[in-house]
């Protein structure tokens, strides 16, 4: 009979604590953290309904084993063509509902063992996109801004650009969200709930306030929204970027060779702060990444910074010259 019960706990019920207690009420979970963990059991689902005929209701604690998780992380990468960091992310998650299972249901520990048990897959870093200063101006050149829709996607890519927010942090603006005149900055809730400010150029800052004009938004309002006034959600960012990196590439053959994602556009803010000397802690506090470290991808993709650092060594078999400071009076100008 014991056996029996233990086979009969159903999933539902699980799944429902998991995200009210564990996630939004003991750790205070961000809503991006939810979302991601939200869709990664949405696909599971969706999996195993397909697989076994059950609709999610009627799925048990013990349906949702080692093998059959196996062959839905193959899924995602052969069906859903999605790669390896994907699958890791999915497989956190349902790590992260299994360790709390482990406290609710220790009569299933064996199979719970069995799942924590499953590896993360290791994946070559390859080098990050980014355009150049043609693409961005061939990028930008895109929407119609002649239109309503194609002023607001214009100063979509714009901001993305130029402060290199985060989607859901783009999406996520609000009018009271901008401080306009002197020092003209956005504040952002990002990732680990974190609260950041970036400056804002005069140019974005006197457009961004025609469009809230035009618009006549109050201060509660979302700055980029849908036709039927709702958020933009990621989707539609990413859309929106693909429509017109396919205008752009008429104009700059060189987009061709690049596939221009909202995330791209965040990798471009990263390195042309690099390539104006910023430091890489000024850097990671402007992203809002976790580490000072993170910005070191940017370094190894940088190849015009690579360059002008073989330029400035002398080849081998040739002898250093000493250095010369230039005229004291030129020194001093250029240096104001």
């Amino acid at each position: 009979m014991d056996g029996v019960l233990v086979m009969m706990v159903s999933l539902a019920p699980l799944l429902q604590a998991f995200f009210a207690e564990r996630l939004v009420r003991q750790r205070g979970a961000s809503s991006n953290t939810i979302a991601s963990y939200r869709d990664t059991f949405r696909i599971l689902l969706g999996f195993i309904e397909r697989r076994t005929g059950k609709l999610p209701t009627k799925v048990l604690l013990a349906d949702v084993d080692a093998p059959l998780l196996g062959e839905f992380l193959d899924h995602l990468e052969s069906e859903r063509k999605n790669r390896a960091r994907t699958r890791n992310v999915r497989l956190a998650a349902v790590r992260s509902f299994f360790r709390f299972v482990a406290l609710r249901e220790p009569a299933h520990l064996l199979t719970i063992q069995r799942v924590l048990a499953i590896p993360r897959k290791h994946f070559d870093r390859d080098l990050v996109a980014f355009l150049d200063r043609a693409e961005i101006e061939a990028l930008l050149a895109a929407p119609d801004r002649s239109t309503r829709l194609g002023r607001r996607d214009y100063m979509v890519l714009l901001l993305a650009i130029q402060t290199g927010l985060r989607v859901s942090e783009l999406t996520g603006l609000r009018v009271g969200d901008l401080v306009f005149g002197t020092g003209a900055h956005l504040r952002c809730h990002g990732k680990g709930r974190k609260e950041r400010c970036t400056p804002l150029t005069k140019q974005v800052g006197g457009i961004l306030r025609a469009w809230i004009a035009e618009n006549r938004f109050d201060s509660t309002e979302f700055i980029f929204q849908s036709r039927g006034k709702t958020r933009l959600s990621r989707d539609a960012i990413e859309r929106l970027v693909a429509r017109h990196t396919e205008i752009a590439r008429s104009h700059c053959p060189s987009l061709n060779r690049k596939n221009v994602t909202p995330h791209v556009l965040r990798h471009t803010t990263a390195v042309q702060l690099l390539q104006a000397g910023i430091d890489r802690a000024v850097i990671a506090l402007w992203l809002g990444h976790e580490s000072v470290e993170t910005t070191q991808m940017y370094l190894d993709a940088d190849l015009k910074m690579k360059e002008r650092a073989l330029a400035r060594t002398a080849p081998v078999g040739t002898r250093g010259n000493r250095f010369k400071p230039k005229d004291a009076l030129l020194t001093f100008l250029e240096g104001l």
